[in-house]
């Protein structure tokens, strides 16, 4: 159905003035919404009119965002297009083509936030798909540019829509701006005007139309007849309203008055009302004031009542029982009243904790009645302290005396006895808390206690550490004394003495083994029992016994940690209560040494085990004995290596001048006894003695070398050799040795070198003098030349050889035995002769060389054939 020019400029007023004003930017494609099958049918033209429908984008700018809206626009009654529905761009998600149309002008707009309302997704159809591509298109770029995506869309081709939008002209576009709050519309005029429609229109729109034109008996056409025939129905419609208001005049002044009634009414009540708020301030004034005055009575009431509760808790304080202070007094500390005295105890320190400041309140401080009650407090902890402390210095010398006097308790002959202080631990346990308590009263009273328990216990330790001792001694069968290391005298007998004198060092270790332990224990226990403020750590292995192999439960090992003050205090009492002690000890070392000096070496182990084996605080004394002990061992094996080093000198003194002397087979047999006693750290020390001792060994050597130099090299190499022989297989594991057999083997190989080069000069001495001399000339004249000196001619030449080289069997076996002679070592021959007579080829070879450059020509035997001869020898 064509429509004029004229028609689509009505239209688009229209639509712009029902717009106007909205201050948006606004883009408009203006479609007439259809039903199909409409067209075509005169009749019902007016009623299509009456259902038309206009859609108009828009757009809105807000500062630097864009909004886009879809409105769509109706028809009134008066053919004036008014607003109907307005969706947001943004919520268009979809754009759909129903496909059970044909002609493809129906399509269906799918927004997302229509999910939650109970409204059917738009459907429009519009007159041709042409409109349907423009006002499409339109959608699509307002969807990119202002919002940046694009709607799904179903049912149409994009490449189809595409080449419609390059062969139709652009849309005409209007835009209103607002300026200063005033509206301003602006055209903008494109290519091709745009066709405006008025043929968009829903089946359900329509089929609603119709309904409603039936009812009055008209057309889809005859859209004048009826906006006459809804104007006629307007005007009654407002004659009867006005009608009825009119005959209503009778009951609204009834309301009227009523309203007047209920006005007094309301009046009387606000005056009622203000005389019952009046009485009601003065009431609230007088319940304020009775309230402000039982609360006075209240807080009065509650203070009366703290004050008597304080009162009922300070005479509490400053009462003291009866049968307390008698306690405290008088009466005994045996064992059945510990527990009272502990008890009086207690009360004591908390009541003279009570009446103290920090607890008692500093007001009640200065109350006479508190003063004199303090000091009455401080009258009985002065007696009890004294009364205890009397009692405790009298109760520790009683229990050792009576162990002292106890033979059973000591080793006895034929009978080695652990020392035993379990029961000497648990009745002092007794008066463990009581100790504690005297602390908390007066921490000064614990120095004279400290010093009487030291004093009684090192009593029992040293006798028991003393019988111990001469028991072991006792039981210890030895053989007799070792001669002197180094002596002439010292001989094999020595190796069933090493055997024997494997006990030395097992009463050594068994004497570490009981007394250690028991010392660490003693001075843990006193550190503990005497309230010494020392943390505290578990025992370690080696110390958690109390001598008779069980573990003590109360025993603690004292940490590193502990204040410097205090554990000076403690350090000071150990000293005390283990002082002495380690003579017994001493002697024991004395008397092993005695017997074997050696044992030193495996004793030292055994000490460096234990010393290892404590803590560093454990028990500082005891430290400080195994260091001593250790210091002892090192002394005695010192003496012995003096003494040792002293043989050696005097050996050098009276030493013959050929031969091994007798300190070099001798020290082999010290180191592989030293070897079988190194246990533990010992390594150290016994290194150090092969050092000491070796190097005199080396110095004395020398200097007995050169008492004769004609021997001195044949001193020298049968001696370096026999430390060789004798240390090899020591030397292959003890890398201290191993030092020692090196400087050992350059040495004799120097020696044998000079040894023999004198020999062979000897021999040969002609032969050599007169191949020096050449060697000389040869630096300052040319080789030709040298023939030509007095002494260097050819007839020199042969006349040296003959007298040389004439007999030559006789001459080397002369050189043999030559070197056979002074020589005491006969295994050292073989090796001896095999070097002479290689040295003696290399010196004869170069003597060759010389010759054939000196004297071409000259018939010198060749070298080959002295090889052999000498290979017969």
């Amino acid at each position: 159905m064509a429509r004029s020019s004229a028609d689509d400029v009505e239209l688009k007023r229209a639509c712009e003035a029902s717009i106007e004003g909205s201050r948006h930017n606004i883009v408009l494609s203006i479609r007439v919404a259809k039903s199909r099958g409409i067209f075509g049918k005169s009749a019902k033209l007016g009623r299509q009119m009456a259902k038309a429908r206009v859609i108009a984008i828009t757009t809105k700018s807000k500062g630097q965002k864009t909004k886009a809206f879809l409105r769509v626009l109706k028809y009134s009654n008066g053919g004036l297009l008014e607003p109907a529905k307005l969706y947001k761009l943004k919520h268009l998600s979809k754009v759909e083509v129903i496909q059970n149309d044909p002609s493809g002008c129906t399509f269906m707009l799918g927004f997302d936030n229509l999910r939650s309302q109970s409204v059917a997704p738009p459907h429009w159809t519009m007159r041709n798909k042409d409109d349907r591509n423009r006002l499409l298109l339109c959608i699509l770029n307002i969807s990119k540019e202002v919002l940046g995506r694009l709607p799904k869309v179903v049912g149409i081709d994009i490449v189809e829509m595409a080449l419609w939008a390059k062969e139709n002209s652009p849309l005409t576009t209007n835009r209103t701006f607002t300026e200063d709050g005033v509206a301003t519309s602006v055209m903008i005029q494109i290519d091709t005007q745009v066709t405006v429609e008025k043929d968009l229109l829903s089946q359900a729109e329509v089929d609603d139309m119709e309904a409603l034109l039936g009812t009055y008996v008209m057309g889809f056409g005859e859209a004048d007849v009826f906006s006459e025939r809804m104007k006629h129905e307007l005007q009654a419609l407002e004659a009867a309203n006005i009608h009825a208001l009119l005959e209503s005049e009778a009951i609204i002044e009834e309301v009227l008055h009523g309203l007047e009634v209920a006005i007094i009414c309301v009046e009387d009540m606000d005056e009622w009302l203000g005389i019952f708020n009046a009485k009601l301030k003065h009431m609230r004034e007088d319940i304020e004031l009775i309230e402000a005055r039982n609360n006075k009575l209240e807080l009065h009431s509650a203070n009366h009542k703290d004050l008597e509760e304080e009162l009922d808790k300070l005479v509490g304080w400053l009462h003291i029982p009866p049968q307390l202070a008698t306690c405290l007094t008088v009466g005994s500390f045996d064992e059945p009243r510990v527990m009272k005295n502990i008890e009086a105890c207690e009360w004591l320190i908390g009541a003279i904790r009570h009446l103290q400041v920090p607890i008692l309140d500093p007001s009640y401080a200065n109350l006479q009645a508190v003063k004199e009650k303090r000091v009455e407090l401080e009258k009985l902890k002065s007696t009890f302290v004294w009364r205890a402390s009397e009692f405790l210095r009298n109760y520790f010398a009683s229990l050792v005396d009576f162990m002292i006097n106890d033979k059973t308790y000591f080793s006895r002959r034929g009978s080695l006895k652990r020392p035993n202080h379990a029961e000497l631990r648990y009745k002092c346990r007794t008066y463990a808390q009581l100790l504690q308590h005297l602390k908390s009263l007066d921490s000064n009273s614990l120095g004279p206690l400290r010093k009487a328990y030291c004093h009684s216990l090192n009593l029992l330790l040293r006798r028991e550490a003393r019988e111990f001792a001469n028991e072991l001694r006792a039981s210890t069968k030895v053989g007799k004394a070792p001669t002197v290391w180094f002596e002439s005298s010292a001989g094999s007998g020595q190796t069933a003495n090493s055997e024997e004198t494997g006990v030395l060092s097992e009463a050594y270790s068994k004497m570490l083994t009981v007394f250690i332990p028991l010392l660490v224990d003693e001075s843990t226990f006193f550190a503990h029992f005497m309230c010494f403020d020392v943390p505290k750590l578990a025992n370690s292995s080696n110390s958690g016994s109390d001598g008779n192999g069980e573990t003590d439960d109360d025993q603690e090992g004292i940490a590193s940690g502990s204040s410097t003050t205090e554990l000076s205090f403690l350090n000071e009492s150990l000293q005390e209560l283990l002082d002495g002690i380690q003579e017994d000890f001493y002697s024991l070392l004395d008397w092993a040494f005695k017997f074997d000096p050696l044992r030193c070496i495996s004793m030292h182990g055994i000490t460096e085990r234990y010393l290892s084996g404590q803590k560093v605080d454990t028990a500082g004394f005891v430290r400080l004995l195994l260091d001593d002990l250790e210091t002892r061992i090192s002394m005695n094996f010192g003496r012995f290596v003096d003494d040792c080093i002293y043989m050696i000198e005097k050996t050098e003194r009276n030493a013959r001048q050929l031969g091994v002397l007798p300190y070099i087979p001798r020290f082999a047999f010290l180191a592989t006894r030293m070897e079988q006693y190194i246990q533990g750290q010992s390594r150290d020390l016994v290194d150090q003695t092969y050092t000491k001792i070796v190097s005199i060994m080396f110095v004395c050597l020398e200097r007995t070398a050169q008492m004769e130099p004609k021997y001195s090299d044949i001193v020298l190499l049968e001696n370096y050799a026999a430390f060789q022989n004798s240390l090899y297989d020591l030397a292959n594991v003890v890398p201290s040795l191993a030092k020692f057999y090196r400087q050992a083997s350059e040495s004799y190989d120097q020696a044998c070198t000079r040894h023999i080069n004198m020999i062979i000069f000897i021999t040969f001495e002609r032969l050599f003098i007169f191949a020096r001399r050449m060697e000389e000339l040869m630096v300052t004249i040319t080789p030709q030349e040298i023939q030509f000196q007095v002494g260097m001619s050819k007839a020199d030449l042969r006349k040296m050889l003959k007298s040389s080289l004439s007999g030559l069997d006789k001459t080397i076996n002369a050189m043999y035995k030559k070197l056979q002679k002074n020589l005491t070592s006969e295994e050292l021959l073989p090796s001896l002769w095999e070097k002479c007579k290689k040295d003696f080829l290399d010196k004869y070879g170069s003597f060759v060389k010389l010759v054939n450059q000196i004297y071409p020509g000259e018939n010198v035997p060749p070298v080959s054939e002295m090889r052999e001869l000498l290979a017969q020898m």
